[in-house]
């Protein structure tokens, strides 16, 4: 119940309060657990297309981008944005480090969330707003689980940060039964179609924590933000081709 209640801590902005003592073990564990709150964000945002029904479709879209950031915290975004400053251009892994570590906001983390959020709204309203809500659970349920895989794969390059733990102390255990939840939500709901989008969009992944590993030798807590926010446009994208 505590790695739940981690996981629930950690990804969303809910008032979670945890009364025994957590060790850095623990953060490690908590993985496993990041699928299924990821799935139930999905729930929450798939809610919109029905309550909002009355009102035009790019309107529900824009609801929905402003749900997920606000239940997140907008943290990945936020770990997205500093990765596009970080790793833009030809720079070496401490100064990637060092900009990814600034509080101040560059010019390309502007424009890479701008572009972000502009292809996430057209393809959200390329999908059919009937199937929508299935769309929102596997994004949400495989992005999450896609931030395990990333802390599996990769080092922490830093001597501290928030997610040292998460990374030093994940095991295969955490992936792979993430992965099983995470293969079995794309298949109960698109089933033969949801097995090829699961294992398209991994793939996709890969490349994403390949690059970033190949930059700064490692995972930072912002680069496994835009892992999130890459395997979120990853499954809209694929829904929309396969559709």
């Amino acid at each position: 119940m505590k790695s739940f209640l981690i996981a629930l801590q950690f990804l969303t902005i809910l008032p979670v309060q945890i009364k025994s003592e957590i060790k850095p073990e623990d953060f490690g564990r908590s993985c496993l657990f990041f699928p299924l709150v990821g799935a139930l964000i999905g729930v929450l945002l798939a809610v919109f297309p029905g309550l909002f029904a009355f009102l035009p479709y790019p309107v529900i879209c824009v609801f929905i981008l402003a749900a997920e950031i606000i239940v997140t915290g907008g943290m990945h975004l936020d770990g997205f944005a500093d990765t596009c400053d970080g790793l833009y251009g030809f720079k070496n892994k401490e100064r990637s480090l060092e900009i990814m570590r600034d509080s101040h906001i560059g010019t390309m983390a502007v424009v890479g969330v701008v572009v972000l959020l502009l292809l996430k709204f057209s393809l959200l309203f390329g999908i059919e707003q009937g199937s929508l809500w299935k769309a929102l659970i596997m994004m949400a349920a495989f992005s999450r689980w896609a931030q395990t895989l990333a802390c599996f794969l990769a080092d922490y390059p830093r001597q501290e940060g928030k997610a040292k733990y998460f990374i030093e102390h994940i095991s295969s255990r955490e992936v792979l039964l993430g992965a099983i939840f995470t293969f079995f939500v794309f298949f109960i709901l698109l089933k033969m179609q949801g097995i090829i989008l699961f294992f398209l969009s991994l793939l996709t992944v890969l490349l994403w924590i390949n690059f970033i590993k190949a930059k700064i030798n490692g995972m930072t807590g912002d680069t496994v933000g835009s892992v999130n926010e890459i395997a979120e446009v990853t499954v809209l994208l694929f829904i929309l081709i396969l559709a």
